[in-house]
């Protein structure tokens, strides 16, 4: 069942966005190789609840911290750790939600840790423009296909593979709602998007191949081969006027 959002409840959602991207921010602000991420996780979480908003993710499902902090070949569910100590170098993923009012917000942003080489950068940049091209084609009388297939067709030529288990989806009142919205798909296919409809839109890039497992925790999600890694997303609202985005400052 697909929830369509009213333009007060989309009002709420983009205020959790605002709440959830300053907190992503105050932890990338500080963070540089020799941080743990549970140093990292207790910075967006002190800031999420001094804003007035509640961690989406501190309990769902029974994940037991604010912040999923992934790092290089973890794609994402990365669980922070007092022994997980970023280096120098490292593309480090911090994917985090907040409540306010009953409503939720979404959004992950990865950064590279100091010195970065060109290769690094260079998933990272088009993993990021991945999304904008996606969020462009969020408007009115488009098909979910077209979203996904504007994150496919600005990857492929680049040479970076897309992970096809994980996901975005539909985001309001719950976190995860119908429908989902893959990275992958044809144009003109799929649901009418229709102004009210609020997804989440995530891109996961691999430099290798699109294959993942799950480590012995039960929530690391990494790539079957190693290859590095890289996540944006955004929660963004399907309204008359085009896309808005949510999740930003």
């Amino acid at each position: 069942m697909i929830s369509l959002k009213s333009n007060a409840e989309i009002k709420i959602m983009k205020e959790a966005g605002k709440i959830v991207a300053i907190a992503v921010r105050k932890a990338f602000d500080v963070m540089q190789p020799g941080i743990t991420t549970k140093e990292l996780d207790n910075i967006a979480s002190e800031e999420i609840k001094n804003l007035g908003a509640q961690p989406a993710f501190l309990g769902l499902y029974g994940f037991p911290a604010t912040a999923c902090i992934s790092i290089n070949s973890e794609i994402v569910h990365g669980i922070p750790s007092e022994d997980r100590i970023v280096n120098q170098g490292d593309i480090v993923t911090i994917d985090c939600g907040a409540i306010v009012d009953g409503f939720y917000s979404d959004h992950a942003v990865s950064e590279i840790a100091g010195n970065a080489d060109e290769d690094s950068i260079f998933l990272v940049d088009t993993t990021k423009k991945s999304l904008l091209q996606a969020i462009d084609n969020a408007k009115p009388g488009n098909r979910l296909g077209d979203i996904s297939n504007a994150v496919e067709t600005y990857v492929r030529p680049k040479g970076f593979e897309l992970v096809r288990e994980y996901v975005g989806h539909g985001i309001g009142r719950q976190l995860h709602e119908s429908p989902q919205v893959p990275n992958i798909g044809q144009p003109s296919t799929g649901i009418e998007l229709k102004p009210g409809l609020v997804l989440a839109i995530e891109p996961m890039l691999t430099v290798g191949s699109w294959e993942t497992e799950k480590l012995e925790d039960d929530w690391t999600v990494v790539t079957k081969d190693g290859s590095m890694s890289c996540h944006f997303e955004h929660t963004v609202a399907v309204t008359e006027n085009g896309p808005e985005v949510l999740t930003e400052i």
